[in-house]
């Protein structure tokens, strides 16, 4: 049987060697990775792939020797025996030929050994230590992606495919292609091998192949028997004796070329492949010149090495941060470029193609092109463009009057070459919103490489809000950006438009010269806040720029892709759930008002406060700002404890909320032209990373109720098609393990526990089997109640149990997890002492509250403090996932595409035929969109609905 790997790790001591198919991790981390280049324009995609793997490998088999095997140059011994052999392979690309060296580099840095063996393939060197391992009593496991692989299987010889988390023993071999592995190549040699291009026989194809080996066996057991061939049960059984007969030579040809030599004479023995200590000086200095940021941090995190600075001397872990901190403050006062200031305003407007085409042309030397494009007010799946800004330099800009009588009817037509060219460096405020406008009408923009509202973002989150400003504009706004950082006062909306509100104009009813200096205006501001914004975080805040230059860039054009995917919805189902909601509401009402002796309005708080406080004398928990008796969600939850009212109050309001916000609204939300609800995710919805959404906000929608699950339903595949949910399993829990270094939750983790009932073992002090479902439930408060902070009294409110009691959870927990107390300690000390936190892929979140004179305030900041890195990094991890499994998908030939993304949970939908394949390479890229201390465990599930799915 097929075992994932996360069930299928070899308990066994010794521990068993690992053996790495290195070439087939280089060509699958080629195509799989995105583009990635370092700032010398050094190709990294495949360095970063390739690593990573093996990054993983180790974490999952920590106590075992791991040798890679890469091919050599040049022919082996089966071209001498095969001309054509491998002969229809492509050259290898140029983009992957440079990153070789360095990934031999960076595995010999860590300690592993590297063999290359000159007139063999790697298979055969893999081969030959599988051998050799056996014949010492020694459990081997291949880490390959190809199939040939498995005619080495034996009961001690297993294979692990890392893309697919497909673990293979004899019984899987048997169980996935219908034969063992002793037939592994007699199947090669029949059916043959395009990769390879070993022939086969002409005629025999998967299923003939099959069917061959399971009527008569092995390749000499069919050439013996030809004339029983006919009985067999597969189409053509009757004309095949004699292709078998003609092509015999070829047959046996093929059955050499496939099988894996294993006598190879090698430099090295079995025995001799220990792992050595990592070289992390070498290892920093590669990470270093590749911008691997986040495994360079990790490196220097653990005092392993000493971070690159200019001539600073090495500094604690806890103090590394701090003096970062006061060095950057200092570079930032002395070495920050000056706002560009100038009193030109040279802005023109452009009415016809060929005016835009001279100026254009006047703009050879430009080193980039700030745009702000214009378009009518409504969803981005139905605006229109009005017109486009374009700046080159301070206090100057050109705007395309889209509407004028002398552009063409296809607007974007004459502008389509300067989206489209390489040669024109283009950047706007607000990425995605651009690249909506040109959805439909330019295929494959290039050169959108700059977005000062992402760069703004990754730089500062508390970024200042400017009083001057209307409570409309947001901190990030560009409006509010040239304000701090630039000290101008261009001109907003509200000077063409008036003020926001119904009467407010939109832009197509905006006076066209008035709408041509604002767009101007808009565009050269984007250009002088860039030219200021770049170099600052690029230079003084190398982290953050990694985050801004390979998570958030990478991912606008995903994230606008799933935008415009949308998904189905079940208008049908809606109406007949709100009819639902609506018939229980009404019920509930009744019985509210049965409860509290009169009708009364369940939605006034005002109302409900009289109820509940002066008729019915219940308890005052809390109070407004105004001092009046609060009924929230939180007072009401703690009186539902005890009073039957405030819970049947609660039940209500759940139910109104799903009905107003989801069951009603959703069918107004579909979009006419595709059928489909199309969300806007908002980049920049939190400080820590994560998404927000609108219209609908999917993150919101309940998962804890059967009713707030019912709406998923809602949400289904098209026919023919299914939806596949792809969600990663306790990461920030993982997270923590990471960040805390607790060897007891690495341990559990490592092994596949489940970590709440090995947690309640722990603290316990019992056996994992006599844990008990209270026990469980208890331990899961614990381990997630710490993440965000949760104190024993609020462990205590969450139980239900005495605070004492509460306490003595939370005292056992952290004398078993030292490491999580710890890490806690540190993180809130050091946060005090710098100000902000950092996730492990150094997006930075400031935390000013830390500073309160109000307790409440502060004491909310130290919880941040200790969640923040973990939430952010969770954020940072999925965002990569999805810049990684795009990339894959639109090279993959599937009928597949994503459609949401909800929390760590990434949801596509994919052609019944296809799902397979989109499940083994989603989750792959899902555990390896980063490499923690633990292992990344991503949960798939498949339904005709998201609830299904989920």
């Amino acid at each position: 049987m097929a075992e994932s790997t996360s069930s299928a790790q070899p308990s066994s001591s010794p521990a068993p060697v690992v053996l790495v198919d290195g070439s087939s991790y280089l060509f699958r981390a080629f195509h799989a990775m995105p583009p990635l280049t370092n700032k010398a324009g050094m190709p990294t995609g495949a360095i970063k792939g390739v690593i990573n793997m093996v990054r993983a490998l180790l974490d999952q088999y920590p106590g075992s020797d791991v040798a890679v095997v890469f091919d050599t140059k040049g022919p082996t011994f089966r071209n001498e025996l095969y001309s054509e052999y491998k002969a229809n392979r492509p050259p290898m690309p140029d983009e992957l030929r440079p990153q070789i060296e360095p990934i031999h580099r960076i595995i010999r840095a860590m300690g592993l050994p590297l063999l290359t063996v000159e007139g063999v393939e790697a298979d055969d060197v893999i081969g030959t230590l599988a051998r050799q391992a056996t014949e010492r009593g020694l459990d081997c496991i291949i880490s390959t992606g190809d199939k040939d692989m498995a005619q080495l299987v034996t009961p001690h010889v297993s294979l692990i495919n890392t893309m697919s988390n497909e673990f293979l023993t004899v019984d899987g071999v048997r169980e996935k292609y219908g034969f063992g592995p002793e037939l592994m190549i007699d199947y090669l040699a029949l059916m043959g091998d395009k990769s390879d291009n070993i022939p086969g026989v002409p005629g025999v194809g998967e299923k003939t192949a099959k069917a061959l080996l399971a009527g008569l066996g092995s390749i000499d057991t069919i050439y013996s028997n030809l004339e029983r061939v006919p009985e067999l049960d597969f189409r053509g059984a009757k004309t095949m004796p004699k292709k078998l007969q003609e092509h015999e030579e070829l047959a046996r040809l093929s059955y050499t070329l496939a099988t894996i030599k294993c006598d190879v004479e090698l430099p090295v023995h079995i025995e001799q492949l220990a792992r050595s200590a990592p070289d992390n000086t070498e290892l920093a200095s590669l990470y270093r010149e590749c911008e691997f940021t986040g495994w360079l941090k990790a490196l220097t995190d653990d005092d392993t090495v000493a971070p690159e600075t200019k001539g600073a001397p090495r500094a604690e872990r806890s103090g590394a941060a701090a003096q970062s901190n006061r060095e950057t403050k200092v570079q930032e006062t002395t070495d920050a470029p000056a706002p560009e200031q100038t009193t030109e305003q040279d802005y023109q407007t452009l009415t016809e193609p060929d005016e835009w085409y001279r100026w254009l042309l006047s703009q050879a030397d430009a080193q980039h092109f700030a745009v702000w494009p214009v378009f009518s007010s409504g969803h981005y799946r139905q605006s229109h463009w009005l017109g486009l800004a374009v700046s080159t330099r301070a206090g100057a800009a050109v705007f395309i009057d889209m509407r004028s009588s002398g552009w063409p009817e296809d607007v974007l037509q004459p502008v389509q070459k300067f989206f489209t060219t390489h040669s024109y460096a283009k950047l706007t405020h607000d990425l995605k919103r651009l690249l909506h406008g040109l959805a439909g009408h330019i295929e494959q923009p290039a050169h959108l490489s700059e977005d000062t509202l992402l760069l703004a973002y990754v730089r500062n989150t508390a970024v200042t809000r400017d009083g001057r400003l209307d409570r409309h504009f947001d901190a990030l706004s560009l409006d509010n950006l040239v304000r701090v950082y630039l000290d101008a006062t261009p001109s907003t909306i509200i000077n063409i438009a008036g003020n926001f509100g119904t009467k407010q104009l939109g832009l197509a009813d905006i006076d066209a010269d008035k709408l041509a200096h604002y767009a101007c205006e808009r565009a050269d501001y984007i250009g002088r806040l860039f030219r200021y914004l770049n170099p600052v975080v690029a230079q003084q805040y190398p982290a953050q720029y990694g985050v801004y230059r390979h998570i958030e860039m990478p991912l606008v054009p995903v994230l606008q892709q799933v935008e415009w995917n949308g998904t189905h919805i079940d208008t049908a189902f809606l109406d007949h759930l709100s009819e639902d909601f609506r018939t229980r509401l009404a019920e509930l009402e009744q019985q509210a008002h049965q409860l509290a002796g009169r009708a009364f309005n369940l939605d006034s708080p005002k109302q409900l406060g009289e109820i509940l406080f002066t008729e019915l004398g219940l308890p005052v928990v809390a109070k407004t700002p105004g001092g009046q008796p609060s009924t929230n969600e939180e007072v009401l939850s703690e009186l539902a404890l005890q009073y039957e009212l405030p819970s049947l109050i609660l039940r209500y309001r759940h139910l109104r909320k799903l009905l107003n916000t989801y069951t009603e609204p959703l069918p107004t939300l579909i979009n006419p032209e595709t059928g489909r609800v199309h969300t806007t995710y908002n980049q920049i919805g939190a400080a820590t990373g994560r998404f927000s959404s609108t219209d609908p906000n999917l993150q919101n929608i309940p998962v804890r109720s059967e009713e707030g699950r019912a709406i998923r339903k809602a949400f289904v595949a098209a026919p023919g098609y299914r939806m596949v949910a792809a969600d990663y399993s306790q990461i920030e829990l993982r997270i923590m393990t990471h960040l805390s270094h607790d060897p007891n939750l690495i341990s559990a983790f490592r092994d596949g526990r489940d970590i709440h009932r090995a947690t309640a073992a722990e603290i316990m002090s019992i056996a994992e089997s006599d844990v008990t479902h209270e026990q469980r439930r208890a331990a899961k408060a614990v381990n997630f109640g710490l993440i965000y902070g949760m104190s024993a009294f609020g462990l205590a409110k969450n139980l239900g149990i005495s605070r004492g009691e509460a306490q003595a959870y939370v005292d056992a927990y952290f004398t078993r997890y030292p490491g999580v107390k710890q890490y806690m300690d540190q993180t809130r000390a050091q946060a005090m002492e710098d100000g902000f936190v950092e996730t492990v892929f150094g997006r930075r979140l400031y935390l000013p509250d830390l500073k309160s004179p109000r307790q409440h305030q502060r004491r909310a900041a130290e919880r941040t403090a200790i969640n923040a890195p973990m939430q952010g990094t969770a954020a940072d991890i999925i965002k990569q996932a999805m810049v990684d499994v795009q990339v894959w998908l639109r090279s993959s030939g599937l009928d597949a595409r994503m459609v949401m993304q909800v929390h760590d949970e990434l949801v596509f939908e994919v052609k019944e035929e296809d799902t397979d394949a989109l499940i083994a390479g989603v989750r792959f890229r899902m555990q390896h969109a980063a490499s923690l201390s633990v292992p990344l465990v991503v949960d798939v599930g498949m339904g005709q609905n998201w609830e299904e799915a989920h």
